[in-house]
């Protein structure tokens, strides 16, 4: 037998002192890839290690979420002074009071040890005005507009079910850390990267005061989408259609041709005044068929449809069996792999989780001494990524790049744009319409764009060119176009023996889904995140996309893993990283709860499935609505003073939200004022902290675009550099500096249309 092939991050040192989600899933995915994560927790163990989302009592053993989460980790009860001085990356979720009783000061740590990165994780990160603020998963999601754009308007609106924000904020931690670390690697300083979990939880909405900007419409209100989540025969079927295309296909699927004759109904935002009429049309012909009849002639007209899963389904889709998704954890239970695949390198074993302490008296690391560090500059500075993605999740994973530093060269084509430039909505009173897409304009910040006809001899060979100086290629289309053009992934390696090539198709490279069509919706209906969103009487309800971003955020680590292992080896590889794997990470638990305890996590409305006491409550302005989360008795001795002993709900109908909210969280209780996602601006709190950074754009005007939920390094003022980019717009800058064509070539190529501006035929 051959030797095990190498964990990408190996030699990796990690401190991690977390009590709460997102540290513990920084450390797993660092821990998969490889590092050695040393968990610090008090003596009585990490919270974690009692927690269970479905209620279940564990026998004292420790619960099946904590050793998912901490599998591999080793455990000691105290930070001494070894460990901190041999650690490269140190985690800590804490607000800075919170780290100052840990005696925990990451300037004075990095004074120590320079070459060291220290993430921070925090509600709302450690400054501006809300960083002492109380809050929960719950809450960020009111504060962040995710909450506030999904439900019926006759009812409340409806936070998405499980703690998806934990995970976003999980990934973007151990993202940015490898990110730093790859400076560090390179002769550069550490530093403390401070995240604020609001930050990160906002970059899972679609940008939607962008879309009130740039289309000229007014804030979103909320709704569900139409069809979405519909009864079926014998279930539910999950439907998703993103272009007008999908739309025209699903009318003749279905066989309603009357549902074309309305342009309105092209785009998802038209078709909610049309709900009922809609689904009177709809209805009987899928409660006529079952749900796997529908989900098969729906992949022959490649409409992405999709059964609903739960935590007892999930496991035993024939996909996932067939690609071995679920593999065996040590405290008996199954637990999807990592969410990505490596040509080259592999995920560590799944061992143990650790013992309370189990390490305790070992010395584990001696002290790093990375000499002294040169001049900090951004830490991906000098990486190329040439980008084919396009949609939301590929561009949300190249953002991230672009935003730390890599120059991210975007290819498109005159003959396809990326899509996602023109769905969801049109401008018709401007020439250059393509241009105004606002989720394009959100998650393409920093990049360049370059047309290439990919299927011109030219425009091969120019991107062929790019390709062989860059440090990486990423893709998110189905898996058989790259092959089309010519670029499959040994072709390209033969190219550029140390390129990585990121593949992002939506199931995998395998299995008998490997060529179904799939967007974040799809993914969110099979791997059980829709299940457990919705009211408790109703359907589940559609988290709307949450996935793509998280997705991006799993993708982009990944990428940074396979890149450290070129450095230390000198070799490229392929990456794997399916969409629909990174959210069955998201969701593990309530197929580990449901295989441990056979308890099935249900919709709870806006009641949550934690130990808190939670609701959305309506206020005494015009569909104004407040989240409020109960955690302790303590708040509920708070709580009585403020409203001097009325009810909760009964005295929250007589204030006005904001006084409220202002109320709860002076005396200590998480609460949160549920908005519009296009009013997110207007948040003092994102404000303050730069969040949004203005960028003027040439067809557009001025806007506020999104950053990562971080404070910036040292020495850089602002995040974002460049506005999101015209069609074409680099295409002289690029061709020219790059691939040293002349005007003369450029003038030819454009004549052709291998390069161009404007979409063709326009």
């Amino acid at each position: 037998m051959g030797e095990a092939a190498p964990t990408p991050l190996d030699g990796l040192r990690v401190v991690e002192i977390s009590d709460r989600i997102a540290g513990a899933y920084c450390g797993k995915l660092l821990t998969d890839a490889g590092a050695e994560v040393v968990k610090v927790e008090p003596p009585d163990g990490d919270p974690l290690r009692r927690v269970s989302v479905t209620g279940a009592n564990p026998d004292g053993s420790d619960s099946p979420l904590f050793s998912y989460l901490n599998a591999g980790k080793r455990s000691v009860t105290k930070l001494s002074d070894d460990l901190k001085m041999g650690a490269d990356v140190l985690v800590l979720t804490a607000d800075r009071a919170a780290a100052r009783r840990r005696d925990i000061d990451p300037g004075r740590l990095l004074q120590e040890s320079p070459g060291c990165v220290v993430v921070t994780i925090s509600d709302f990160g450690w400054t501006g005005p809300w960083s002492a603020r109380p809050a929960t998963e719950f809450t960020l999601q009111a504060a962040s507009g995710l909450t506030g754009f999904r439900g019926d308007p006759a009812g409340p609106p409806i936070s998405i079910g499980g703690d998806v924000g934990e995970y976003m904020g999980g990934a973007w931690a151990a993202f940015a850390a490898l990110a730093l670390w790859r400076r560090v690697r390179s002769g550069g300083a550490g530093g403390h990267l401070d995240m604020s979990m609001l930050e990160a939880v906002t970059l899972m909405q679609s940008g939607e005061w962008l879309h009130s900007a740039l289309l000229r419409v007014p804030p979103i209100r909320r709704s569900v989408e139409v069809p979405s989540i519909e009864p079926a025969k014998d279930g539910y079927v999950g439907i998703s259609m993103v272009t007008g295309q999908q739309w025209l296909d699903f009318a003749a699927m279905v066989e309603c041709p009357e549902l074309t004759e309305i342009d309105q109904l092209q785009f998802q935002i038209g078709r909610w005044d049309y709900r009922d009429w809609i689904r009177e049309r709809i209805g009987p012909w899928l409660r006529e068929r079952t749900v796997d009849e529908i989900v098969e002639l729906g992949q022959l007209f490649r409409i992405p449809l999709a059964p609903i899963g739960d935590g007892a389904t999930i496991p035993h889709m024939d996909h996932f069996v067939q690609r071995g998704v679920y593999i065996d954890n040590p405290a008996g239970f199954r637990q999807p792999r990592p969410p990505w695949l490596m040509s080259q390198a592999a995920a560590a074993p799944i061992r143990p989780a650790p013992g309370i302490g189990e390490a305790d008296g070992e010395t584990l690391w001696k002290p790093r001494d990375h000499g002294e560090p040169r001049a900090a500059g951004l830490p991906l500075s000098g990486m190329r990524i040439v980008d084919f993605t396009a949609f939301w999740a590929g561009p949300a994973a190249t953002h991230a790049l672009a935003a730390f530093g890599a120059d991210v060269i975007k290819i498109e084509s005159i003959q396809r744009p990326d899509g996602i430039r023109y769905s969801g909505g049109m401008r018709r009173d401007v020439d250059d319409w393509w241009e105004y897409g606002w989720v394009f304009h959100a998650m393409n910040t920093n990049k360049r764009s370059v047309t290439l006809d990919l299927q011109s001899d030219e425009g091969l060979q120019l991107v062929k060119q790019l390709i062989s100086d860059a440090d990486a290629v990423v893709e998110n289309f189905s898996p058989r176009v790259m092959e089309q053009f010519g670029l499959g992934a040994q072709v390209l390696l033969d190219l550029n023996p140390r390129l990585v090539m990121m593949r992002m198709p939506a199931f995998g490279l395998t299995g008998p889904w490997r060529d179904r069509v799939g967007f974040a919706p799809t993914m969110e209906q099979i791997a059980g995140l829709a299940w457990v969103t919705g009211l408790p009487d109703g359907p589940p309800v559609a988290p709307r996309g949450a996935c793509d971003p998280l997705a991006g955020a799993h993708a982009a680590f990944a990428l940074l893993a396979a890149l450290d292992f070129t450095g230390r080896t000198g070799r490229g590889q392929l990456l794997e990283v399916p969409m629909i794997e990174t959210v069955l990470n998201v969701t593990a638990v309530q197929t580990i709860e449901f295989e441990v305890y056979g308890q099935l996590m249900q919709r709870r409305g806006n009641r949550g499935h934690g130990s808190a006491q939670q609701d959305v409550y309506r206020c005494a302005g015009e569909d104004e609505w407040v989240a409020v989360a109960v955690c302790s008795d303590a708040h509920r001795a708070a709580i009585a003073d403020i409203t001097g002993g009325t009810a909760l709900e009964a005295w929250l109908a007589t204030q006005g939200a904001p006084d409220a909210v202002e109320q709860l969280a002076a005396g200590g209780i998480p609460a949160a004022v549920v908005i519009s996602p296009t009013l997110v601006t207007e948040n003092p709190q994102l404000r303050h902290r730069g969040f949004f950074e203005s960028l003027e754009h040439c067809s557009t005007g001025v806007n506020l675009y999104p950053c990562p939920p971080f404070t910036r390094f040292a020495g850089a003022d602002r995040w974002l550099q460049r506005t999101p980019p015209t069609l074409g717009e680099h295409n002289t800058e690029v061709l020219t500096e790059i691939c040293g064509l002349t005007h003369a070539d450029l003038q030819r190529l454009s004549a052709q249309g291998v390069i161009g501006t404007r979409p063709k035929g326009l």
